[in-house]
Formats: C-alpha cells, structure tokens, sequence
C-alpha cells in the first residue's frame, strides 16, 4: 500500500488535510475578482492550496494563470514567466502555446526550445536595448485583455510574490498597483513565503502596494483537523494510533502541514500492520527524521554567532509567543542585553531561521527546532 502521508510538492486529493474554510474564501476571492495577498511560513501548503481553489472554478467560465517568481531574478525574467503562465493557461500544448504567445506577446520573440530533458518549451527573448517598461505594461495588462468583451474570466496566481524585492527597483511594484486596480474582471492571488516582506510590501504607507489588496495570513491546521485525518489513514492500513499519539505530534509539529504530514510519512512506515504507534515508535520516527537532516543543521549552526545560537536555544526551549526581549528571557539566556537580542533576530530574520509570529518569533523549521532542543539535552 502505498504511504498515504505526502510532503515537499504540491498535495491534492485525499493527501490534502481540510482547509476546507480557506478553500471556500478563496474560491470566493476568485469569483468576486478580489486582490489577495495571501501570506504564510515556507511549506504552509499555500501552493497546494491555491491550486486545490483554481480546480473548484468552472473552466468554461475561467481562465487560470499560475505564475512561480521564485527562479526570477529581474523584471526581464518577471515578465518571461507571467507571459509563459498566461500562454500556457489558454492552450493544450506547446504549439499552441507558441500561438497565443505570438498573439499577445510578439515584442517578447516567443519561440519553442529543447529544455535540460529535450522537451519543447515556450521561451521569450528580448532584444537588449528594449525599454522594459512598455512590455512590463503589455505582459501585465494582458489578463484584463483576455477578459474584455464579455470573455472567460481570469484568475492570476503570483507565488513567491516576495520575489520582487530582489529586482533592483520597485517598477514591478508600481506598474502593478496602476495596471491591476482597474482590472475588474481579474483576481490576483499574490503567494508570499516570507511573512515580515510581504507585510512590510502591503502595509507599509512607502510602498507602492500598500493597502492594493486583502491579506489573508495562512495558520497552522488546527488539531482537531489533524485527528481525524491522520487516524483515518493509520485505519485504513490496520494501523492504529489514538488521540494522544497524535496530540504528541502535533505538539512536536506545531501543527505545521510540511512537518506533520512528514513525521506521519515515516511514523507509518515504521508502525506495522495490525499495531498501535506507541510513543516509543513516535521518538524514533523523530529521531530518524533528525539524523537525516543532521549535517545541514549542524552546517546551519556551525554558521551563527554565539548571540544568535543562544537567542535559538531560548526561543526552542520557551512555550511559544515567549517575550524575547523582556529582562527574564535575555538574562536566563545569557544574552547581556536587549540590543544584543535585536542584532540576534535581525541576522536569523534575514537567514530565514526564524520569522515573525504574533509579536514574538518562532523558528521556521520545526526539525531544527527539534534537533536544537535534543543538542541541548546531551
């Protein structure tokens, strides 16, 4: 039998653990052609999400566009992945992608080329000296094209919407914020991985975006969703795990999908047919789960000052939403000082160890978490 816990793509189907009211907001949110910034920690699920959404739309009604901007790294690049989204979303294959790409993005010389595996795929060019912002303008202005005169209805996904900060400028920004504030019959889905930017992009009053949409920050799934959907998975493999076995992994995960879905992918693997998962079987799922990370963590934290190694060390010891900067965390931390702890946060924000989470700070990866709190214990 196949293990029925699935991690690190894109889970659907009977792998995907409820959602449900998030799934109706933004089906909704598609529907009534809402600007939603929708915003979580890494491997939150958002992109199975949002796909799971787009599957609920009528596709004779719809058109759907889902844009990754995580290998970007220019408005050039920006523009070469919106355009092959929108191409791709309105055709069945490469040839007739090359058509309506030609169709609406000729100044980008849409052409089909073999990829690393010998596949066809639909690539752009642009020739240096073109002015960006026109074409910016033509790529960004195409959905509401498609829409006009009573067409399909259009609905852009943008992930790793984070992204554009890396571009060197904030054009992408604002021809964003002009072009899609008159798109009415266009939603925008904008993806962010990267709580404290994608924040600091809508709600800072500087920022071209402030306020161009409606923020949806993504939590972690409840437990009493968790329940359920794990013990129905454990039975119908004549596996049993009760309540408690499953409170103790959510405890462990903090209720985050990535890492529940992967301690139960190797909790089930371990647990055979016709037993209980015992806590003992759970410790040595985790433990197992560690050891394969262990050089990248130790590499990780080998890495870090000794202020930032001890602002983690507090942080996975504590009960979450801990006071880092009160005088009783610095001190029984050993931290010296308030300011010392800023410096420490400041660094691990920008490495992407730790992020924000209702005004204290929790680390990102549970299994580094995990594995800070067994170091401690040696």
């Amino acid at each position: 039998m196949r293990n029925p816990f699935e991690y690190g793509g894109v889970v659907s189907g009977d792998a995907f653990c409820n959602r449900k009211q998030e799934l109706t907001d933004l089906r909704r949110a598609m529907e009534n052609a809402e600007k939603l910034f929708v915003f979580s920690e890494r491997r939150y699920g958002k992109t199975s999400l949002v796909r799971a959404a787009l599957d609920k739309l009528p596709r004779k009604n719809f058109v759907s566009a889902y844009v990754d901007l995580w290998p970007t790294d220019s408005e050039m690049t920006f523009v070469a992945a919106v355009a092959r989204a929108i191409a791709e979303s309105m055709s069945s294959s490469v040839e007739k992608a090359l058509k309506t790409a030609k169709k609406f993005f000729g100044n980008l010389s849409p052409s089909i080329t073999a990829d690393e595996d010998g596949k066809p795929s639909l690539t752009f060019g642009l020739a240096r000296h073109a002015r960006i912002e026109p074409i910016l303008e033509e790529v960004l202005d195409t959905p509401a094209r498609i829409a006009a005169k009573n067409g399909p209805r259009v609905a852009m996904v943008i992930d790793e919407f984070q992204q554009i900060l890396e571009y060197g400028s904030d054009r992408v920004e604002r021809k964003l914020r002009s072009v899609i504030q008159n798109h009415r019959e266009v939603s925008y889905i904008f993806l962010g991985s990267r709580k404290h930017l994608i924040q600091k992009m809508v709600l800072d009053k500087s920022r071209p975006l402030y306020r161009a949409g409606g923020h949806y920050p993504l939590g972690p799934i409840p437990e009493k969703h968790w329940q359920p959907f794990i013990q129905q998975h454990f039975s119908d493999a004549e596996k049993r795990i009760d309540e408690k076995r499953i409170h103790q992994i959510c405890d462990l995960t903090q209720g985050h999908p990535f890492y529940t879905q992967h301690v139960c992918h190797a909790l089930w693997e371990l647990c055979e047919r016709k037993t209980a998962v015992t806590p003992e079987l759970i410790r040595a799922a985790v433990k197992l789960l560690l050891d394969r990370e262990a050089y990248a963590y130790t590499t990780l934290w080998e890495s870090l000052t000794m202020p930032q190694k001890r602002f983690l060390k507090g942080l996975a010891s504590e009960a979450a939403g801990v006071k880092v900067f009160a005088g009783e965390f610095i001190s029984r931390h050993g931290l010296s000082s308030a300011s010392n702890a800023q410096r420490a946060v400041e660094a691990l924000l920008a490495k992407d160890v730790i992020d924000r989470d209702n005004g204290s700070f929790l680390i990102t990866d549970r299994f580094f978490r995990l594995w800070i709190q067994s170091a401690q214990k040696i």
